[in-house]
């Protein structure tokens, strides 16, 4: 998903992805389903940003039918050539497609775990496929982004989350108060699983303003113990 969203980002106009048939791959995986289900979903993405989805396709076909894939290729350059370069043809200005891209790209891994489940699944209906994801559900997808918040008040500086965390979107230090980066963040709730029970520090927060993160000068962790030997 990445690299197709990187590709737009980069001004191309379209992108093609050519598997092998279905229950004639090689190997045990089956990542065919995998691509398929993935653009499926790319292709209801990038129509919430405001481009066309066939921009994006997907074919499958076996190695020996070289013929098809010619085929299948001018095809879809007539496609794309027909619709005109990216954003363009869609009548967007380029600022607002490649900001559009560029936050989606930033959610690609809370959109996995969101959808980790159809994106399992096995579509052997064609029928089917325009069914898996919806409009409908990529808005509600968008409308529910979760921001993640470390508690003042909870935080124990023990940098567990900030060990775990992909994204290096957690600014930590021995003794200080750990606060997110809410630029950087991915919104993967890696940290909410990390975070030790016995803190409960981290806070996923859906709808509602994220708090400001504490002055940077205010973050230090005055330890009970400390207090009272130094009493």
């Amino acid at each position: 998903m990445n690299h197709v969203l990187k590709a737009f980002s980069a001004g191309i106009d379209g992108v093609f992805i050519g598997g092998c048939r279905f229950n004639e791959c090689n190997y045990a995986t089956h990542g065919n389903y995998h691509a398929l289900n993935m653009v499926l979903l790319g292709k209801r993405l990038i129509k919430h940003i405001g481009l066309n989805p066939e921009r994006l396709r997907l074919e499958v076909m076996s190695g020996s039918e070289g013929n098809l894939f010619a085929e299948v290729v001018d095809d879809f350059v007539r496609r794309i050539r027909a619709l005109g370069p990216i954003g363009n043809g869609e009548g967007l200005e380029e600022g607002r497609w490649k900001a559009g891209l560029a936050e989606t790209t930033k959610l690609v891994p809370y959109i996995k775990l969101t959808m980790r489940e159809k994106l399992a699944s096995r579509q052997e209906n064609p029928e089917e496929w325009d069914a898996l994801f919806t409009d409908e559900e990529i808005e509600e997808l968008f409308r529910h982004v979760p921001a993640y918040y470390i508690d003042p008040a909870k935080c124990q500086a023990c940098m567990t989350c900030a060990r775990r965390c992909p994204a290096g979107a957690i600014i930590s230090a021995k003794n200080q108060i750990h606060v997110i980066d809410q630029e950087k963040c991915i919104k993967c709730g890696t940290c909410l699983d990390a975070c030790p029970p016995r803190f409960g520090a981290v806070r996923k927060i859906v709808g509602e303003p994220v708090p400001p993160p504490l002055p940077e000068g205010e973050r230090t962790i005055v330890r009970k113990n400390k207090e009272v030997s130094n009493l």
